[in-house]
């Protein structure tokens, strides 16, 4: 059966891994809200990488990611030395909210739940 992943998943896949590690070094080293990378999405030409976060406390993840955005180009700049690839993408961090949805949806469905007096 052939593989269905292309080249930019299997980069998408890599990045992922590498820029965890790299936040994870930044919020340790710095102080920086915690935040962990979720997923990162290539774009088919390599060119751009969105690189989506999450934050333990919702509101400390807008800024954080702000924070990240200004630190993309170390980022990248890191990542060239490390990665085994001609041009790495350019990185653009997002909030990824997700979690924070999908915690009040569970937070709507135990209330539904509770018996009424």
């Amino acid at each position: 059966m052939p593989s269905t992943f292309n080249r930019s998943d299997r980069i998408s896949a890599e990045l992922r891994r590498l820029v965890g590690t790299l936040v994870h070094e930044v919020v340790r080293d710095h102080a920086l809200p915690s935040v962990s990378v979720s997923d990162v999405e290539a774009s088919r030409e390599l060119d751009t990488a969105t690189v989506y976060v999450t934050a333990l406390v919702a509101e400390q993840g807008p800024p954080a990611v702000k924070l990240l955005n200004e630190m993309a180009k170390d980022f990248r700049r890191e990542l060239s030395r490390i990665m085994k690839i001609r041009r790495v993408p350019e990185l653009r961090f997002k909030y990824d909210d997700s979690v924070d949805k999908g915690e009040r949806i569970e937070q709507l469905l135990r209330e539904a739940q509770k018996p009424t007096d």
